[in-house]
């Protein structure tokens, strides 16, 4: 297959290194020093064992053309701007997976629960994704692990290694099923669902207060969920979450203090936002926040403790230069 990654990061080298050992004509789209280090062929290490692949690599999305499979591994601030160019990429049988954090732009295109098809603006202000990435042609993905880049074009797996996926649209023109044959040859343990949204709100409900209190705090989730106060701060905007949830055909069954148990027994880790907040990246608050709070406002559902977090986590982006949406 001819695979195009967008994002040269941590996931996109999780995903395009196995992909082009696998055997695969993958392309890359990157810039900078990573372009330049990609040239010399991409490092993923991961068990002890380190692997380097030669792939195709360009900042242009013309230079690389139409793929089969295009997986889309940027940081959500990054995709309004650089979807119609991404467009490049796309041809009429080419199939989307988009492997980022939070709410997607494709979340509701096709409706949810008690809301009709509609498009969030808090992650595709002016349209411009949805325009580019043909909706029926989409696979949505919830990606289970954990890695890091340790440096341009290498990128070091640390834990994990399960994908989810599923037809964003009822009416995909895309099979879901085909693509999880071409991950689990790669190596990659792959599950596939019948509603995608289920397991992207899921997961949303685990990291959605995580990721901006850790910013906020310098913590790891130990420390987080050791406090009494901000455990309890959690459980709240949890709780409006799963409301949420259950009136955009997402329901949620299990309890919160259960879920936060799981992610207590990780021990000491730093989210992937405090990791983007240290390092000066942008925080993705609009995917993991302002996109839960768009839907509860359509709902008309009251959702106090979520607006109070991204109110104190906008502030602390915006005076750092790491967030432009407000």
């Amino acid at each position: 297959m001819r695979i195009g990654v967008a994002g040269a990061g941590a996931i996109g080298g999780w995903l395009g290194v196995p992909l082009a050992a696998a055997g695969h004509a993958v392309s890359v789209l990157a810039r900078g020093e990573t372009l330049a280090a990609l040239r010399h062929g991409w490092v993923l290490r991961r068990g002890g064992e380190t692997t380097r692949v030669a792939v195709n690599a360009a900042s242009d999305p013309a230079q690389l053309g139409e793929q089969d499979l295009l997986i889309i591994t940027v940081k959500g601030p990054a995709l309004p701007a650089l979807a119609p160019r991404l467009a490049a990429m796309v041809g009429p049988h080419s199939t989307i997976l988009p492997a980022m954090n939070g709410v997607p732009w494709w979340f509701l295109l096709g409706g949810g629960g008690e809301l009709p098809p509609t498009t969030l603006k808090s992650v595709d202000p002016d349209g411009s994704i949805a325009a580019a990435l043909p909706f029926g042609q989409v696979i949505g993905c919830v990606v289970h692990a954990s890695a890091a880049a340790e440096a341009p074009a290498i990128v070091s797996h640390k834990a994990g290694n399960r994908l989810i996926l599923g037809a964003a649209s009822r009416d995909a023109r895309v099979d879901p099923a085909a693509m999880a044959t071409v991950f689990t040859a790669a190596g990659f343990d792959v599950n596939l669902s019948q509603h995608i949204q289920t397991d992207i709100w899921y997961k949303l409900w685990g990291n959605m207060t995580m990721n901006p209190i850790s910013a906020l705090t310098g913590a790891t989730c130990d420390r987080i969920l050791d406090d009494p106060f901000v455990s309890a701060f959690v459980l709240r905007i949890m709780a409006e979450a799963k409301a949420i949830g259950a009136q955009i055909g997402a329901p949620i069954a299990e309890r919160g203090e259960d879920r936060n148990a799981v992610t207590r027994k990780l021990g000491a880790f730093k989210t992937s936002m405090l990791q983007d907040a240290e390092a000066g990246r942008p925080l993705e608050l609009d995917q993991l926040l302002a996109a839960p709070l768009e839907i509860a406002s359509r709902l008309g559902l009251a959702a106090p403790n979520m607006e109070a977090l991204m109110g104190l986590a906008r502030i602390f982006a915006v005076t750092r230069g790491l967030y432009q949406g407000m």
